[in-house]
């Protein structure tokens, strides 16, 4: 939907307020209009009921005059019709005035008709025979067959005795037709006799009945003719047409007279003058709606229509990936220029925020590929130090039995010494991988570097400045002192090599607290306490290329020999064992910074003896469960372990050292690898055989382990000989596990 569209419908919709106070507007009025119009038809047919009284008050005094003159009080009916004709002349209302003999017989009219004709039945002779005053009937008159209202007055003698009866014929048909022309002919008039009768009918409005005709069985002369009826009446003939009536109030002379005056109205015409003024109003409304929407349409096409034009262009580029789109100045007020300028902002956000997302993939690429060599080198380091395990056992075994040939005996030390300089490697390959066993304690790390400033200082050279920079108060850490110091030199000695011709290199240590935008090599946020170590120095600095690569391992850019590229990774798995991070600027020609940030100690740790430092036994009788998956290194264990007197079992996996467990006999000391196939590691075996056997001491071995071993509850902190070991230590170890106390 276009924004001219929405304009419009806005516009409309802003229309509906003014559309709906004229819709109230319209039903007060048409309710006030309806009141109004009902008021005025009960009025109008009281006006016309007062009238008629006023019409036969003053035809009585008519007759109280026509009965004294002398032109009736003879018997001439020539003479006396010639007279009442000039009377008529001059009261048109009437279509006639005549007398009538006390035998019911016409005596002479105005009309001159000279016929005979016999009242005798007439309702109006009967009642003047016996009354003293003017009778009143409603008729259609013999001569004329018009409707009338008869009005008789009967002359008598001073004694009393009936002379004549006067007749004056009122015309209801023309005293109807001047109201119905007095009221603009905007309301009909209904006269109808006491039996329902029918005597001057509407003259338009769909009045079906015609004059003479009976309405006694309607439900309109139902209305007419209760007394104690209800003001108006609503009626809808055959075509459905409906019209509200109302009747007179009776007076006396039409209750006398049996006569019913209505006036009705149809229902439409009530609130015509409202529905006038509605269309009127509607109108307007309307002229000035196709005015405002002219005027808004002119708008949005000449003045938003260009603007949105620019926004929908913006918007196109932006959908192609074009980052680098703006809506050049200048921006209008109002809401566009602002859509314009959070348009442009928006897409200077997504340009950064695509800018981040590849540093993100290419720090999450070097974390994973870190992950990834840190996978490899632990498998390699595990498998090696099984190898070295079998390799330093046997030259041990060499050098004890060619102690008496010396050059035999040289060469078995030699393989001794090799053996643990490969263990030395597989420990640097161990602490990239983050699997090294770590020994940590509560240390002042300020504190630590402090005693290592001489060893430092005589490591770099008097031709390199050195500065420590040790913030007092540092907080607690739990961190290996041997690793942190090894991690220190290994920096110092980087630093040192980066200054050949001299150079300043500084340590750092305070407090330090990291937020979500502080992250480390890889790129991820660790936020929290730390305490920080930092080592600067003002060499030559790295490339970003080289830096991306630093932490890898046996990745250097020193020539051959002069370094095995473990450097870098093993401080970066120690701190990453530690649960630190590390961070690293560097940029060619200004030196280097390399920060080690170790996590804040919430609660000091408890330690226990080492149990290394306890005094122990070299050799003992009891019986020890080997389980080792490597068949050598099986071999070499089971072998020493006879050589130190041990009764020995061998199992090559968790299973089946179980099912040797379930038999009889006494096993003392379980010694088992930690890492093994097959779906049991040595903590799962340990648990399992403390279940069947509560009493058995536990002996753990590993090639690697990140530290501590997780036992099962009971054993307490897990004993681990970490391979490649040497026989004085494998006893040591097993006197150590033997000799503490049962759980």
């Amino acid at each position: 939907m276009s924004l001219r569209t929405r304009l419009l419908i806005l516009v409309i919709a802003a229309m509906l307020v003014p559309a709906s106070l004229v819709g109230l507007r319209f039903m007060q009025n048409r309710s006030s209009d309806i009141n109004a119009a009902l008021t005025n038809l009960a009025a109008a047919a009281d006006e016309i009921a007062s009238d008629l009284d006023e019409k036969i008050q003053g035809t009585a005094q008519l007759h109280y005059g026509l009965a004294r003159a002398r032109d009736l009080d003879t018997r001439d009916k020539a003479a006396c019709s010639a007279f009442l004709s000039e009377v008529r002349e001059e009261y048109p209302q009437f279509t006639g005035i005549l007398t009538i003999d006390p035998d019911g017989s016409l005596f002479c009219d105005s009309l001159r008709t000279n016929r005979t004709l016999d009242l005798r039945d007439r309702a109006y002779f009967k009642q003047a025979l016996v009354s003293r005053g003017v009778v009143l009937e409603p008729v259609f008159g013999r001569l004329t067959g018009l409707s009338v209202l008869q009005i008789a007055y009967p002359v008598r003698s001073e004694a009393g005795a009936l002379k004549l009866i006067l007749l004056a014929s009122f015309n209801l048909r023309k005293f109807a037709e001047f109201h119905h022309k007095r009221l603009l002919a905007e309301k009909d008039i209904l006269l109808v006799d006491a039996k329902g009768t029918v005597l001057v009918a509407p003259s338009g409005g769909g009045w079906t009945e015609p004059v003479g005709g009976s309405i006694a069985g309607s439900e309109l002369f139902r209305f007419a003719a209760t007394p104690d009826r209800k003001a108006f009446q609503e009626v809808t003939d055959r075509e459905g047409r409906t019209h509200v009536w109302s009747v007179a109030a009776r007076s006396p002379s039409t209750l006398d007279a049996g006569l019913y005056i209505l006036v009705g109205r149809s229902k439409d015409g009530l609130v015509a003058a409202a529905n006038r003024r509605l269309y009127e109003d509607m109108a307007i409304l309307a002229v000035a709606s196709l005015l405002l929407l002219a005027a808004v349409w002119i708008l949005a096409t000449v003045s938003v229509g260009r603007q949105v034009g620019r926004l929908a262009a913006m918007a196109k580029r932006l959908g192609r990936g074009d980052l680098g789109a703006r809506i050049l100045p200048p921006h209008p007020r109002g809401e566009l220029g602002g859509l314009m300028s959070l348009l442009n902002d928006t897409a200077e956000s997504l340009q950064q925020q695509r800018a981040a997302i590849a540093e993100l993939n290419q720090k999450l690429s070097q974390s994973q590929k870190m992950e990834a060599m840190g996978q490899l080198t632990g498998g390699v380091a595990h498998d090696f130090n099984n190898l070295l395990t079998v390799i330093l056992g046997n030259a041990e075994h060499l050098a004890d039995s060619l102690a008496g040939n010396k050059e035999l005996h040289r060469i078995a030390g030699d393989i001794a010494t090799a053996a643990e300089r490969g263990s030395d490697l597989t420990r640097s390959l161990l602490a990239f991988a983050r699997k090294q066993p770590l020994r940590p304690r509560e240390i002042d790390i300020a504190g630590r570097i402090r005693d290592m400033e001489p060893l430092l200082r005589r490591t770099l050279g008097g031709h390199i400045e050195c500065a420590f920079a040790l913030e007092a108060n540092v907080w607690l850490t739990s961190v290996d002192p041997g690793q942190l110091t090894t991690a220190l030199l290994n920096l110092v000695l980087n630093a040192r090599d980066a200054l050949p011709d001299g150079g300043k290199l500084t340590v750092e240590v305070r407090n330090v607290s990291l937020e979500e935008t502080d992250v480390d090599v890889n790129g991820e946020p660790r936020p929290g306490d730390y305490v920080m170590v930092a080592v600067t120095d003002t060499g030559s600095g790295m490339t970003a290329e080289v830096a991306s690569r630093a932490f890898e391992p046996f990745f250097t850019t020193k020539e051959v020999g002069k370094g095995t590229g473990l450097g870098l990774s093993m401080v970066y798995g120690f701190v990453r064992q530690s649960g630190g991070l590390v961070q690293m600027q560097s940029e060619p020609g200004h030196g280097s910074v390399v920060r080690l940030f170790f996590p804040r100690l919430a609660m000091p740790p408890t330690e226990d003896p080492s149990p290394q430092d306890r005094t122990v036994a070299p050799d003992g009788s009891e019986t020890i469960l080997v389980v080792e998956d490597d068949d050598m290194v099986r071999a070499y264990v089971v072998n020493e372990l006879k050589t130190l007197g041990y009764r020995v079992i061998a199992a090559p996996n968790g299973p089946a050292a179980l099912d040797l467990l379930r038999r009889p006999g006494d096993i003392h000391l379980l010694f088992t690898d930690v890492v093994m196939p097959g779906g049991m590691f040595g903590p799962e075996l340990a648990r399992q055989a403390t279940g069947l056997r509560p009493e058995l001491k536990v002996l753990f071995t590993s090639g690697y382990t990140q530290n501590p071993v997780k036992t099962p509850d009971g054993l307490g902190d897990a004993r681990i000989l970490t391979k490649p070991f040497r026989r004085h230590d494998l006893a040591t170890m097993l006197r150590s596990a033997l000799s503490a106390p049962p759980r």
